[in-house]
């Protein structure tokens, strides 16, 4: 039986490693020098007697054991930070730190009015955030880099908890006087091949809106080259083509200052369920709900 077991830090250093196949940026991640990030995974190696990961100028390359003892790292880590939930868990509801990812379609219209109150009412808990697409926040999830995820569904979520906070309709953007007298509501068939802006892929708010359209010829035809929601306005307000946003933003008032023309979209599809997603079985579900109604009630 080996005497030497490996430290949470030095299993945190590996991972961050492995995730952005950097030692600068992984040292940046984990709040840690670069020299002293690599000298706790040399540490682990030489404790270890193994080579985990080969070294050049240019690349970081693990090797065969170094993913699978990363695949194991996740999952340690994932158990130690369950234990810390347990004894967060065990303390006042809604209090202690809590890691929440959100993706960007919902962080800025969210947050602003959330992040006040909670400080006011929960003066307790200390809300960390992380603002990153759907696929890396379920990731974070995963690997517990986050404790929840505020995102929209429909999207896999796999066999993770969740509670819904609210619908969140979907609204097409058009310049102004682009068609001429907009209904009160939009029939996609109006929107013309090749107009259609869109968030670049990672982003689910573009699945959503192909999906709320349910034309082929549009996905084909669709330009992904936003990166915010907010470029996106911009690009539709000097005439480039047409977006589709979402309710949430609408009243937030990213139309603001501009001319862009929204109108709901037709459709029992037109819609994304906003959501709290945690994993299952985790010792915190009680504060997860807790926050749910929080979210509910901003």
């Amino acid at each position: 039986m080996s005497t030497y077991l490996p430290t949470l830090k030095q299993l945190q250093y590996l991972v961050a490693l492995h995730e952005h196949g950097h030692f600068g940026r992984a040292a940046e991640a984990v709040f840690v020098s670069q020299s002293t990030l690599s000298a706790g995974i040399r540490e682990l190696e030489s404790l270890l007697g193994v080579t985990l990961v080969e070294r050049s100028r240019r690349v970081v390359r693990f090797t065969g054991l170094g993913n699978a003892v990363v695949a194991k790292a996740h999952r340690v880590l994932r158990e130690a930070e369950e234990l810390s939930d347990l004894v967060q868990a065990a303390g006042a509801p809604l209090s202690g730190e809590m890691r929440l990812s959100v993706i960007p379609t919902i962080a800025p219209f969210v947050l602003p009015r959330l992040l006040p109150r909670l400080k006011k009412e929960r003066p307790g808990l200390k809300l960390f955030l992380r603002e990153e697409p759907s696929a890396a926040a379920m990731e974070s999830l995963q690997h517990g880099r986050a404790d929840c995820v505020l995102l929209a569904l429909p999207y896999p979520i796999g066999e993770a908890a969740y509670e819904e906070i609210e619908d969140d309709r979907l609204f097409a953007a058009f310049p102004e006087g682009q068609p001429g007298n907009l209904p009160d509501e939009v029939d996609p068939a109006i929107i013309e091949e090749g107009t259609l802006l869109l968030l670049e892929d990672g982003h689910c708010l573009k699945d959503h809106a192909l999906a709320a359209c349910n034309r082929p010829e549009l996905r084909a035809s669709a330009t992904m080259i936003g990166t915010s929601l907010h470029t996106l306005v911009q690009m539709v307000d000097n005439g480039l083509g047409v977006t589709m946003l979402p309710e949430m933003a609408i009243d937030a008032g990213i139309l603001h200052e501009t001319s862009v023309v929204a109108r709901p979209l037709e459709g029992d599809g037109a819609v994304r369920h906003i959501a709290l997603v945690w994993r299952k079985n985790s010792p915190r579900e009680d504060d997860f709900r807790l926050l749910a109604e929080e979210l509910r009630a901003g």
